[in-house]
């Protein structure tokens, strides 16, 4: 809601900033009409629409969004997320804001209903003529002016010469409809009535009726046209949205209006500029994050996988612009991630990309890849239970994941090394699991204890003591050492209690069985990402 208030306002500002600028001075009256109604609509509905070819059209670091953690992760054994619940009963201050603006909204839907009741007593009580298409309606002891649909309220103090003057200026005001448009603005001002531009809109629109009727009445005496503004201000009521004959604020405008020349043809090519301004606003509307994303099955995934063939050499053939078109998408994509599939007969290696949503076959395993420029993407790749064959393949097309195996299988392998569990042969687990089952079910296993134990030992009455709404993201780091215990635990998340928590209940963790690479035991480090859901 917050959003959608920022960028209508944002929209507006570009929008009235345009207008004053370049086309308020011109006498294109009736386009400046259609462009303030517009405009007006544009801001409101631009911001749901989301174009998702413009999403191409900036490249993805640059769109702005919420910072993602990424260095903490390298090399780290990605857990899967743990999803907790809680609840909140107390208000928060989001529940405070909405019923600001649903009482705001009552206020100005009841002052609005009460200066629409006065214009409709005015109509039934006081007498009524009609004059071709419009009810000219005659007020006592007043001096005022003013039009309502098709209703002219003239005050009886107005004399006769002056009288056919006016009646010809409101009936421009009738016959164009221009009450609707003040009516549109004014439930405009009901629903966001404590947004300004608002007001300001419905001001310049009501100017320009002004200048609209001026210069359709003037035609036909333009001298008594020109007494009648310079010779009294009439007492009009202050209505927003009724057209009064004289507003003592605007007559300067409406003479200086009246004298100026009429705008040359080429002049309308300022309204050109509003192509490129929204243009730019639904670039911007569709480059920007939303969290609610699924999955697009229009993309062509096809078109950024490829194989890589193997021989008794080693991996040979390696198409380079081929793996930089699929390193590129998965960079700047982070809903998709890539899966390695090693053929039954090891005779070559499938690289394909695929929705994060996706199920993922079993026998893939989850790893993070860094490439070489910074940025990393998720890989789901094929790591057997014994045997490095099949992860020597894997690394030798790698050459970043082959230099960190290279470096942990060499002889002078030191006791405390930390060990990416990309290329670990035996995975830290808890004390308790089943010592009969393989490396794979292990590591299943070790997944679902350590959601069940971050889940049941996670304090969730937070929610209350701390207030929070919505959706809560911790992130979490810890390494299991050579000893099996728990070590540099530290967490990320937008509220420091949360973080605290998250500490907590990490380092409650039993002593795991560790981490085991060439017979020597070694530190392991994990990434936990935790999701935590408030219900107010």
């Amino acid at each position: 809601m917050i959003q959608y208030i920022i960028q209508i306002v944002s929209f507006q500002i570009f929008f009235l900033v345009v207008y004053d600028i370049f086309l308020k001075r011109e006498t294109f009256f009736n386009w400046n009409r259609l462009y303030l109604l517009g405009t007006a609509v544009l801001s409101l509905v631009i911001p749901f629409i989301k174009v998702k070819s413009f999403k191409n059209v900036v490249p993805q670091e640059y769109v702005l969004s919420f910072p993602t953690v990424l260095s903490e992760t390298q090399n780290s054994m990605v857990l899967d997320e743990v999803v907790l619940q809680g609840s909140n009963s107390s208000h928060s201050f989001s529940w405070y804001l909405n019923i600001l603006l649903l009482v705001g909204s009552a206020l100005a839907l009841l002052y609005f209903i009460y200066r629409v009741s006065n214009i409709l007593k005015l109509i039934y009580k006081n007498p009524k003529t009609r004059k071709n298409n419009i009810n000219i309606v005659k007020l006592f002891n007043s001096s005022a002016a003013f039009s309502f649909f098709n209703y002219v309220f003239l005050g009886e103090d107005i004399n006769a010469k002056e009288r056919n003057t006016i009646i010809k200026h409101e009936l421009v005001h009738v016959e164009q409809k221009h009450t609707l448009d003040l009516l549109f603005f004014e439930l405009l001002r009901v629903v966001f009535w404590f947004n300004p531009l608002v007001y300001m809109y419905q001001n310049r629109m009501s100017d320009l009726h002004e200048f609209i009727a001026d210069s359709k009445a003037v035609k036909h005496n333009k001298k008594q046209y020109y007494e009648n503004l310079l010779a009294q201000v009439f007492e009009t009521q202050s209505v927003s949205f009724i057209n009064p004959f004289f507003k003592q604020s605007l007559i300067k405008k409406r003479i200086i209006m009246l004298q100026k020349s009429r705008s040359k043809q080429i002049q309308l090519v300022k309204y050109l500029l509003i192509v490129p301004m929204v243009l730019g606003m639904l670039v911007y509307v569709s480059c920007s994050d939303d969290s609610t994303n699924t999955k697009e099955d229009d993309i062509n995934l096809s078109q950024y996988g490829y194989t890589v063939k193997n021989n008794a050499n080693g991996i040979v053939e390696i198409p380079v612009d081929e793996h930089d078109k699929y390193e590129t998408f998965l960079k700047n994509n982070q809903n998709y991630v890539a899966w390695a599939e090693i053929s039954p007969d090891e005779s070559e290696i499938t690289y394909s990309v695929h929705h994060k949503d996706e199920m993922v076959p079993e026998n893939l395993t989850k790893v993070v890849v860094n490439m070489v420029d910074g940025g990393s993407y998720d890989m789901y790749i094929d790591l057997p239970d014994t045997g490095n064959k099949d992860k020597k393949l894997i690394e030798k097309y790698n050459e970043k994941l082959k230099h960190e195996a290279d470096s942990i299988f060499s002889e002078s392998i030191s006791k405390d090394i930390e060990v990416p569990f990309a290329v670990i042969e035996k995975a830290p687990y808890f004390p308790d699991a089943n010592q009969t089952s393989n490396e794979v079910e292990k590591r299943k296993e070790f997944q679902s204890s350590i959601n069940k134990f971050v889940a049941q030992n996670f304090d969730t009455n937070l929610a209350k003591e701390l207030n929070l709404v919505g959706e809560q993201k911790i992130s979490v780091f810890f390494k299991i050492g050579v000893d099996g215990k728990i070590t540099d635990s530290k967490a990320r998340a937008v509220n420091p209690a949360l973080e605290a928590e998250a500490i907590r209940v990490i380092s409650m963790l039993p002593t795991m069985i560790p981490g085991e690479q060439k017979g020597k035991k070694v530190a392991v480090p994990y990434y936990l990402p935790i999701k935590f859901y408030i219900k107010e």
